[in-house]
């Protein structure tokens, strides 16, 4: 029986640990590559520790954790997520950012994806101060050579859960790719959803 439980505000170092254990497993796959490691993982991962605002959607099976999902007030995250909305003369303080969600395979199409959306957006309401929600997806272009003949992109699931994409919103992370020796910078496409009726824009 899978549980889903949110954390808000804190987050056990058990918990912490196993979020970026998942972390570097899931984002192995294509689109995003990744090639992560623990110390990096712990030390991204204290941003939600410290942020007050903060909520960590965890599943887990028995007292195995098998997916998370993460998301905070954007004034909070770093400069290089929040600059593309202040560039564009939004109030960060009013966004509320969803940071990701990781579930390992034998899991997926059970629903739980869903429910980690609803979590975080209850929680993003609950603060009762935010117009938008929002987060970013990796861009790859429709060649890449990692690309699995069978991939399908999340656009759809994104989309029935109320989200659209900007016009022109990227931010860039740079991130050591499987094949690549070093680091390079990866643009990523912001999403978003209204939950108090303003226009975007």
């Amino acid at each position: 029986m899978i549980k889903i439980q949110s954390f808000t505000g804190s987050l056990e170092r058990e918990h912490l640990l196993g979020l970026a254990r998942l972390r570097i497993e899931v984002f192995r796959d294509f689109p995003y590559l990744y090639d992560g490691h623990m110390e990096y993982e712990e030390e991204y991962l204290q941003t939600y520790i410290s942020s007050p605002d903060s909520v960590v959607v965890v599943a887990f099976d028995g007292d195995k954790i098998v997916g998370a999902s993460t998301g905070l007030p954007l004034e909070h995250d770093t400069e290089n997520i929040r600059r593309p909305w202040q560039d564009k003369g939004f109030d960060v303080k009013k966004i509320f950012y969803y940071g990701e969600s990781v579930l390992r395979k034998a899991y997926r199409g059970q629903g739980i994806g869903v429910r980690f959306f609803e979590h975080r957006e209850r929680w993003a309401r609950q603060l009762s101060r935010f117009d938008l929600l929002t987060f970013c997806g990796v861009v790859r272009p429709d060649d890449h050579p990692l690309r699995p003949p069978d991939y399908v992109p999340l656009d759809s699931f994104w989309r029935k859960r109320g989200f659209e994409k900007t016009k022109d919103i990227v931010c860039n992370i740079s991130w050591k790719d499987i094949d690549e020796e070093y680091e390079t910078d990866k643009p990523l496409h912001f999403w978003y959803k209204k939950i108090n009726g303003k226009a975007l824009g």
